[in-house]
C-alpha cells in the first residue's frame, strides 16, 4: 500500500532524508519515530505528494506520487504537521469544502461529513471560525478532513499533538478501530503512542532509518527487558537481598521514588528467584512487576548511542 525506495531530500549540502526504503502493508499501523529534525515530516510530505523528492521514489496503492499524483492523492488522507486550514472558515464549511475537493456528492457527501464530525466530536464548535478554536480542536478538524473521503491510506503527522489525555485516548482508539481495513503511518515523538497504536515502528535519525521492528522487539533490546521492579519500605534490605541473586547483573534505586529495579544478566529470568527470596527473607513489597523493557532507553541508545550515524538501515533492522 505504501512503498518508498531510496527516498531522499536534500537542501544544498543538507540531507534532510537520506535513502529511506520501507513498505507498509494493509492492516499495519507504522509508527514513524524520531527526535525533532530527524526527517519524519519531510518523509511524510514526500509520500503525500506535497514535497518532491530529490531522488528515489514513493508509491501509494501502486501509484507513484510524482508520476501519478492525482491517483495517489485520491486514495490518501493526510494530516500535516500543525494541521493547517483556512482560519476564517468554520469546521462545517471547511469539511464541506474538502468533501467538494475530494469529489464527494449527494447522500455520500452528507454521510461522510456527518461521520467525521461524529467521530471527532466536533458538534460543539461547528459554527465557530477555526482560528478561534483551541489547538486541540484545530487538530481534530485536521484529522476530520483527512478522513472525510474514507481513504485506504492515512498519513498522520503528530495526530495527538495538542490534545488532552482524554482526547488522545479517543484519537488512539479511532486509529486502532480503522487499522483493520486501512494502511496507516503515524509520525510521533511520543513513545507511549507507538506502544498504544502501532504494530510496527521505524526509528529515524539524521534522515536515515536506524531500526525497523515491532514495539515488543524494540523493548526486548532494552537493558530493562525482563527486569524486575519493586516497591518496599525496607529498601536497604531488599537491595542487599537482590544483589545476592546470581543472575542479577545490577540493582538500581530511583532517587525520587526509591523504587528498586533488578536488571538480569543477558538471557536470564529473575522474577521467580526474586519473589521467592523476598518471601523467604520476610521483606514485604507493595508492588512487584516484571518489565517488558523501556522504550525511552532503547530510543536514546539508537538515536544517540550504540548504532551511531553510519549503520545502514538493513543492518539496523531488528
Amino acid at each position: 500500500m505504501i512503498e518508498t525506495r531510496q527516498l531522499s531530500k536534500r537542501y544544498g549540502d543538507l540531507a534532510a532524508v537520506n535513502g529511506i526504503s520501507f513498505k507498509v502493508e494493509p492492516g499495519q499501523v507504522l509508527g514513524f519515530l524520531g527526535p525533532n529534525g530527524a526527517g519524519k515530516s519531510t518523509t511524510m510530505k514526500m509520500i503525500a505528494g506535497f514535497l518532491a523528492p530529490t531522488s528515489g521514489s514513493a508509491s501509494v496503492c501502486g501509484h507513484d506520487v510524482v508520476n501519478e499524483p492525482l491517483a495517489a492523492k485520491r486514495v490518501l488522507g493526510y494530516l500535516p504537521e500543525g494541521a493547517p486550514s483556512y482560519g476564517e472558515m468554520t469546521p462545517r464549511r471547511f469539511l464541506n469544502f474538502v468533501a467538494d475537493v475530494r469529489g464527494l456528492s449527494g447522500a455520500r457527501r452528507a454521510q461522510r461529513v456527518e461521520d467525521v464530525i461524529e467521530r471527532l466530536h466536533l458538534h460543539s464548535v461547528l459554527e465557530q471560525s477555526i482560528e478561534t478554536l483551541s489547538k486541540g480542536f484545530r487538530r481534530r478538524v485536521g484529522l476530520a478532513q483527512a478522513l472525510v473521503h474514507d481513504p485506504a491510506v492515512l498519513i498522520l503527522d503528530e495526530p495527538t499533538d495538542g490534545l488532552d489525555p482524554n482526547q488522545k485516548f479517543e484519537v488512539r482508539s479511532l486509529i486502532n478501530a480503522m487499522a483493520k481495513d486501512k494502511t496507516i503511518v503515524v509520525s510521533t515523538h511520543i513513545l507511549e503512542e507507538v506502544q498504544a497504536v502501532c504494530s510496527r515502528a521505524v526509528i529515524i535519525a539524521r534522515g536515515r532509518i536506524l531500526a525497523d521492528a515491532t514495539p515488543a522487539e524494540l523493548e526486548a533490546r532494552s537493558r530493562y527487558h525482563q527486569a524486575v521492579s519493586l516497591t518496599t519500605s525496607n529498601v536497604a534490605a531488599a537491595k542487599e537481598a537482590l544483589s545476592r541473586i546470581a543472575d542479577v547483573a545490577a540493582v538500581e534505586i530511583d532517587a525520587q521514588t526509591h523504587r528498586l529495579t533488578a536488571i538480569p544478566k543477558p538471557g536470564r529470568h529473575i522474577f521467580t528467584p526474586i519473589s521467592e527470596l523476598l518471601r523467604a527473607q520476610g521483606i514485604e513489597v507493595s508492588e512487584l512487576q516484571l518489565e517488558s523493557g523501556r522504550m525511552d532507553e532503547v530510543f536514546r541508545t539508537i538515536t544517540h548511542g550504540d548504532l551511531g550515524e553510519d549503520v545502514p538501515a538493513e543492518e539496523a533492522r531488528v
